[in-house]
């Protein structure tokens, strides 16, 4: 059984009904770590209750004027444009899913789960540290000595592109307009930041209808 570090995001949602149709997932935990867009949380809990998947959320806002000037969680402005341009280095949030994780095994460990599960993607790979392979291989070794029996890292979609993962949510029956990507965190998608664009690009890129709404 799999507790799911689960943001209420695309990927993070199409694992969530992964786990839950395979008949293992233990829990879903949400954390507010003082990110702007918040309300993805909202995503979260919906989906979560949707499949009947125990929920809860941990609010870590106060780590937020700890973690610098990242555009995520201070008054940086979230930056427009793709994935590989420059100035998306600025979304990234030190050692996020080093925080995340950590808690999440605590708690698998607390509910009596075997694994915790997040759903880092290959094109993740090129700007989040935490989320390319020699990362999670290094806190898999980690996490299986943490406690008297081992505790397992998931990462399904660590060599899939987003497009992979559409079409994976879109056999699993997602409904992809209860999730949440852009970054900043407005009434609707913004259509611009990186998240936005790389949305638009994966339903495009897997051939499935996008009901998201964008502003732009």
């Amino acid at each position: 059984m799999a507790l799911i570090i689960y943001s209420g995001g695309l990927d993070s949602t199409v694992l969530l009904y992964k786990l839950a149709s395979e008949g293992r997932a233990a829990g879903a935990l949400s954390i507010n770590y003082g990110q702007k867009h918040v309300k993805e949380l909202e995503f979260a809990r919906f989906n979560a209750e949707k499949l009947g998947v125990p929920f809860q959320t941990l609010d870590l806002g106060c780590l937020a004027p700890l973690l610098g000037d990242n555009s995520l969680t201070s008054s940086t402005a979230v930056p427009d444009g793709d994935y590989d341009d420059e100035n998306m280095k600025s979304t990234v949030v030190p050692n996020r899913n080093m925080i995340m994780l950590s808690i999440a095994a605590a708690r698998a460990i607390a509910i009596g789960a075997d694994s915790v599960a997040y759903a880092a993607h290959g094109g993740d790979h090129a700007i989040y540290p935490d989320c390319r392979n020699e990362f999670a291989d290094a806190l898999a070794a980690t996490l299986a000595l943490c406690h008297y029996e081992p505790i397992k890292l998931e990462r399904p979609f660590v060599n899939f592109t987003k497009a992979d993962i559409v079409k994976l949510g879109a056999e699993l029956g997602v409904d992809f307009s209860k999730t949440w990507s852009c970054y900043k965190g407005g009434e609707a998608h913004c259509g611009t930041c990186g998240t936005c664009t790389e949305r638009k690009m994966a339903f495009r890129d897997a051939g499935v209808e996008d009901p998201t709404e964008y502003m732009g």
